[in-house]
């Protein structure tokens, strides 16, 4: 069964709601209780020979520590958080075609929808721990 197949299958039997974006590109929308509460939607798009997974995580605050990321980083593996140059978090992986089975599939879309609740955790706490301008 050739990639695409495989993540057309995994993908139309998920709960919630996923589409089918393009050729080679697909999304899927967390349920809430999947994601503690927040809408989570994930990208999944064949490039490369790469199969990579992307989720916005959080906007730019200025309570957030992008260090903290970089060091969360060199914990994980197959997925990384990332920043746009305005400071919003994204959380990515990319995993080889070669070998993608419908295993390795559900592992990195479960470590990336963790990795986005982690980081949005966080978030949430960095901005509650905000001075108030009072």
């Amino acid at each position: 069964m050739s990639p695409s197949d495989l993540i057309d299958r995994y993908v139309a039997a998920l709960p919630g709601e996923t589409r089918r974006l393009g050729p080679r590109q697909w999304g899927i929308s967390v349920e809430l209780e999947s994601a503690a509460g927040w809408p989570l939607d994930l990208g999944l798009r064949i490039s490369n020979e790469l199969l990579r997974v992307q989720a916005f995580v959080a906007s730019h605050h200025p309570m957030l520590d992008p260090w903290l990321f970089l060091a969360w980083n060199r914990q994980t593996r197959l997925i990384r958080f990332g920043s746009t140059k305005a400071g919003d978090v994204w959380i990515n992986a990319d995993v080889p075609l070669e070998g993608l089975d419908e295993r390795t599939l559900d592992r990195v879309l479960g470590l990336v929808v963790e990795g986005a609740v982690t980081g949005r955790n966080y978030a949430a706490a960095a901005a509650a721990a905000m001075p108030s301008a009072n």
